[in-house]
């Protein structure tokens, strides 16, 4: 008898226990409803329009010959042939960067009747050297750059590639962007207070959105990871702030 009366007695004192935990509960997730409920969500935009100051423009040059020392000084001779054009236009010394020369070895393959390869023989080596620019004269490289086919008339087999546009002054231009952001947000809170009857309350939150680099006037694409144009001169910036206000 007594050993059931204690059963009791903790039967009831554990379900008063789960109804007052389940009471708390309730009251919490009230609470927690009506305080989301007096939370504004807002995203503001800051966006700047900006031309280049920096060009990074690549080019490649190749000789192919039987022989590794005509093929070398094939190659040097073209070396210099594109420094004095360069430096004709205009281009500092100190601006022309030459990688290291790269040699591959050509074969020529003998097949038997089932593909596979029974002989090879060595025909001759192909070098290939690249050399890049970097410059602040963005005008002047991006105009050589459309002109160096001339190098064609001097013999030189050149491959321009296009050139890359680059902002040195980036993390300035972001802090201003982040500032203007962030006061868009907070007007776009005050009219929606103001519409709701309410006062903007303190802030609670701030998140940083993704930084965007696009061509400006183009239909380039955003992307989530964000996008960071490089082949165009001319181009657009933006970057979104995402701001959490109390409804007072």
């Amino acid at each position: 008898m007594k050993n059931l009366f204690n059963d009791r007695v903790i039967a009831s004192f554990t379900i008063g226990i789960c109804v007052i935990l389940a009471s708390y509960v309730l009251m919490k997730g009230y609470r927690d409803r009506n305080s989301k409920e007096n939370v504004i969500h807002v995203t503001g935009m800051g966006s700047r329009n900006f031309d280049s100051d920096l060009i990074v423009w690549r080019g490649s040059f190749s000789k192919t010959s039987n022989d590794l020392a005509a093929a070398s000084a094939a190659l040097e001779s073209d070396r210099n042939t594109i420094k004095s054009y360069l430096m004709g236009k205009g281009i500092q010394e100190n601006e022309i960067v030459f990688s290291a020369m790269e040699i591959k070895k050509n074969y020529n393959e003998t097949r038997n009747s089932n593909g596979d390869i029974t002989a090879t023989t060595l025909t001759g080596y192909s070098l290939s050297q690249m050399v890049a620019i970097e410059s602040s004269e963005v005008s002047k490289v991006e105009q050589i750059s459309r002109e160096v086919t001339e190098l064609i008339a001097s013999g030189v087999e050149f491959y321009s590639e296009s050139p890359e546009f680059y902002y040195t002054k980036l993390a300035e231009l972001k802090v201003e962007m982040v500032s203007e952001a962030t006061s868009d947000a907070r007007l776009r809170a005050e009219k929606i207070a103001q519409s709701a009857g309410g006062e903007l309350g303190s802030l609670q939150s701030a998140e940083m959105g993704i930084f965007q680099i696009v061509g400006q006037n183009s239909d380039e694409d955003y992307s989530w990871g964000g996008a960071f144009n490089t082949s165009s001169r001319r181009k657009t910036a933006s970057i979104t702030m995402q701001l959490n206000f109390d409804i007072d």
